[in-house]
């Protein structure tokens, strides 16, 4: 079998100007979701040239997850210093949350910046440096290729600041071990989904491609028992709409749901719950985690079809 020969392209003859083909392409849904992909964020609300005073950023865009905001700056071009004090002052201006710094390539003293604002600032701000490649086979089109060279270690990041505050309880040390673990196995099956950060919360979220509603993960230990479920944020329509087509929906997951309206509260949940959680004997976790990504995989295919 013959096989072709993996050529570079010159990122400038693919995307000759920054603001108007790279900002313009990368904006695009199909291409702004592969980045996200690459990053575990979920990212929606995409807007180009973000004016900060008298300057503007190229893209700011939201996480669908966790709400926060996030700043992309590209660069087609080596890195300077220029550009790494714009992403500081944009972030500063936009109140970002999450920057992302997109070059040609990049130099070792800003890599070595870009790690150090990581290792230095809090869970709350996350700095990632990643280099363009676009690639060809014989006369096929360029292909882009996305590299990363730094990003937030948010085990690190997690434990470090909760232990500036206080020290960890047995629960908290229990459900980041399990996040960070389940966040593993995520990565061992091709990442199905968009991870979130392991922290010591018990719940655990995946976007479904709506601002509504979510797919919640909760670790109920007490109960020995984990629920994943349908969150609807704060929509009692959605949720009578889907309730009337109960039948149709359980048949399609194959599970029978447990449908919680919440009439005292925003919030409707529609759920389900897998046995056998047990902080203090950690066999079965990976059982249990194949179980959960089973089941979330089931919801984020067949809810969204009735919402």
């Amino acid at each position: 079998m013959k096989l072709g020969k993996l050529q570079e392209v010159d990122i400038r003859k693919v995307w000759p100007h920054e603001q108007y083909d790279f900002s313009k392409w990368l904006s695009g849904e199909e291409n702004i979701k592969e980045l996200g992909d690459i990053l575990n964020l979920s990212l929606t609300d995409v807007e180009t040239e973000k004016f900060v005073g008298n300057y503007r950023c190229d893209i700011l865009c939201k996480d669908e997850i966790t709400g926060k905001i996030v700043l992309i700056e590209n660069q087609l071009e080596p890195t300077n210093h220029d550009h790494l004090g714009k992403i500081i002052t944009y972030a500063s201006g936009l109140d970002a949350a999450v920057v992302v710094w997109i070059v040609a390539s990049a130099r070792d003293e800003h890599a070595s910046a870009i790690e150090w604002l990581n290792k230095h600032t809090s869970d709350e701000l996350s700095f990632f440096l990643l280099e363009v490649h676009a690639y060809k086979i014989g006369d096929s089109d360029p292909a882009p290729y996305f590299k990363i060279i730094e990003q937030p270690n948010d085990f690190v990041k997690t434990v470090k600041a909760i232990t500036q505050s206080a020290e960890l309880n047995e629960s908290q040390k229990s459900r980041l071990e399990f996040w960070t673990q389940f966040n593993e196995v995520i990565d061992s099956k091709g990442k199905p989904f968009n991870k979130r950060k392991a922290t010591t919360d018990h719940w655990y979220s995946v976007a479904i491609g709506s601002s509504e509603a979510s797919i919640s993960i909760d670790l109920v230990n007490k109960e020995h028992k984990i629920r994943v479920g349908l969150w609807i944020t704060d929509n009692k329509e959605i949720f009578d709409a889907l309730f009337q087509q109960k039948n149709e929906i359980e048949k399609s997951l194959g599970i029978e749901l447990d449908w919680r309206r919440l009439d005292n509260k925003k919030a409707s949940v529609i759920c389900t719950y897998i046995t056998g959680l047990d902080f203090r004997n950690q066999d079965n976790y990976l059982h249990l985690m194949e179980q959960i990504i089973d089941v979330v995989l089931k919801m984020r295919n067949v809810f969204p079809k009735y919402m």
